[in-house]
C-alpha cells in the first residue's frame, strides 16, 4: 500500500513540475485567477508541505529552512506566491529538495509511524505517515490540476488529455458546451 501512495505522490509531483515547463518568470508567477493563483506559487506552497507533512512532522526536518515559515509570513499566505527575489529556479530546486527529502522519510518508515503536525488542533495533531502521506498526495493531486487550468488559461497548453484530440475537435467540443451553457443563459 506504501508504494501505491508513493507512486501517486510522484505521479502528482511530475504532473504539476510539467505545467511549469517553458514559461519565462512572468508567467510562472502572474495572479491567473482572482484569487491569486500562480504556477510558482503552487510549487512553493506544496515545497512547505513536504517538508512540513512527510518531514517535520515526523521528526525528519528538512536540512534546509524555509524564509516564509522562519519568518511566519506563511500565515500572511507568502506560500503562495514567489518574492522578486526568489527565482523559478530557486523555487523549483528547492521543491525537488524537498521531494528528495520526503522520499527519504517514506522509504525510511512505515504507514504506522507516529506523526505529530504542531499547527493542527490539539485534538488531531497526533496521526501517522499513513494519514500523511495520502494527505499529500491528495494536495498534491489538487494542486496539480490547478497548475493544469492555470496553465491552460496562460498559453492553452492543457494537460496530457488535450494532447489526444486535435485543435479542430477541441474548439468543435467547447462550441458545443458552450452552446448548451448559453441555453441556460436566455432561460433565466
Amino acid at each position: 500500500m506504501k508504494e501505491i501512495l508513493h507512486d501517486k505522490l510522484r505521479e502528482s509531483r511530475a504532473a504539476l513540475l510539467s505545467r511549469v515547463d517553458g514559461l519565462g518568470e512572468y508567467d510562472l508567477r502572474r495572479p491567473m485567477t482572482p484569487s491569486g493563483t500562480n504556477l510558482l506559487g503552487l510549487v512553493k506552497h506544496l515545497t512547505g508541505l513536504e517538508y512540513g507533512y512527510l518531514g517535520e512532522a515526523l521528526g525528519r526536518p528538512g536540512p534546509e529552512t524555509l524564509p516564509w515559515v522562519e519568518d511566519g509570513s506563511i500565515w500572511d499566505g507568502a506560500d503562495m506566491w514567489a518574492l522578486a527575489d526568489e527565482s523559478s529556479g530557486y523555487l523549483i530546486g528547492l521543491y525537488r529538495r524537498a521531494c528528495e527529502h520526503a522520499d527519504g522519510v517514506i522509504d525510511d518508515l512505515d504507514l504506522d509511524a507516529p506523526a505529530r503536525v504542531a499547527h493542527w488542533p490539539e485534538t488531531r495533531r497526533d496521526t501517522t505517515l499513513g494519514f500523511l502521506l495520502v494527505r499529500m498526495a491528495a494536495e498534491t493531486a489538487q494542486h496539480a490540476g490547478h497548475a493544469d487550468i492555470v496553465r491552460e488559461l496562460i498559453d492553452g497548453r492543457g494537460g496530457p488529455d488535450h494532447d489526444t484530440i486535435d485543435d479542430a475537435s477541441w474548439r468543435e467540443y467547447v462550441a458545443k458546451v458552450t452552446t448548451a451553457a448559453d441555453t441556460f443563459r436566455r432561460a433565466g
